[in-house]
């Protein structure tokens, strides 16, 4: 089985990801393995981080989250865009970007997911 172990979300300006990121979700970051160009993300799993990247192409992300139409109105609290959430058989889940034009998206599991 392969498992993701490792992903990066590249964005244009590194310490401007790190306060959106870290006011949406809460994230604290490991000062001693980041970097101007990187910043390492505590206690993930899997293990990732924020790259400086112009390209902002990478593979779509699915968080998840208990409250998705909370944390929708939280990123656009921080200057992101989210969608309306969309109900399928596995939850809600809904596309939205950072404040710098990065998306991701949110999910919120169905019960007994």
């Amino acid at each position: 089985m392969i498992q993701l172990g490792y992903f990066t979300i590249d964005t244009p300006d590194v310490e401007k990801a790190r306060a959106f990121y870290a006011g949406l979700f809460g994230w604290s970051f490991d000062e001693d393995a980041s970097h101007p160009t990187y910043a390492h993300v505590k206690g993930s799993d899997p293990a990732f981080g924020i790259t400086k990247g112009e390209h902002k192409a990478f593979p779509h992300l699915y968080f998840r989250v208990d409250d998705i139409h909370a944390v929708c109105a939280r990123v656009r609290e921080l200057g992101g865009h989210a969608a309306i959430p969309a109900e399928s058989p596995s939850g809600l889940s809904a596309i939205v970007a950072d404040d710098q034009g990065v998306s991701f998206s949110l999910w919120q599991p169905a019960p007994g997911y």
